[in-house]
């Protein structure tokens, strides 16, 4: 909200160019014009609103920065997926960890499942004994998230890098 468009009697001004305090809003409204700026709420949340005597088009570029600088900031997890069938033979095995391991390295998450289809379910302890075989042979490059557990047809394992991803 931005001048006239503020509707509370009250406001808690606060900012450089002016004393801080609570005023009534008509008065905050001609300290800003006064200076030849706008008087711009900047949290709507308190009561009074807290507001800053600004160039209202400084004030958005300045937030829309700090928004791009967080958002630059975050982390951004990338979850990787590895399919097993329930009888995954010992090279699909090793080819497939190999990739894990770069996944891991590189700061991603692994999703690692084996898919059972149609009256293979039977054999979910094969899955099991090969997630939690897959999540040994990744142990000094991931950690288990999750435990493996079955839902629907997929038994599924979450595993995370146990350190820093390596900066290539």
């Amino acid at each position: 909200m931005i001048n006239e468009a503020i509707r509370n009697p009250e406001v808690r001004l606060v900012g450089d160019n002016v004393e801080n305090g609570v005023y009534p809003t008509s008065k905050a409204l001609e300290m800003a014009r006064e200076l030849g700026l706008d008087l711009v709420v900047i949290s709507d949340k308190s009561v009074p609103f807290i507001c800053k005597i600004t160039e209202y088009s400084k004030f958005l570029y300045e937030r829309k920065k700090k928004q791009k600088e967080l958002k630059s900031k975050s982390a951004k997890t990338v979850v990787k997926e590895i399919r097993f069938g329930p009888n995954t033979d010992e090279h699909d095995f090793e080819f497939k960890t190999k990739h894990a391991e770069k996944f891991l390295d590189e700061g991603a998450k692994v999703k690692a499942f084996v898919h059972f289809k149609g009256r293979a379910i039977v054999y979910k302890e094969r899955g099991e004994i090969l997630l939690l075989r897959f999540a040994e042979a990744l142990q000094e490059h991931g950690k288990v998230e999750s435990m493996p557990k079955l839902e629907g047809k997929r038994m599924i394992m979450f595993l995370t890098p146990a350190k820093s991803p390596k900066k290539a």
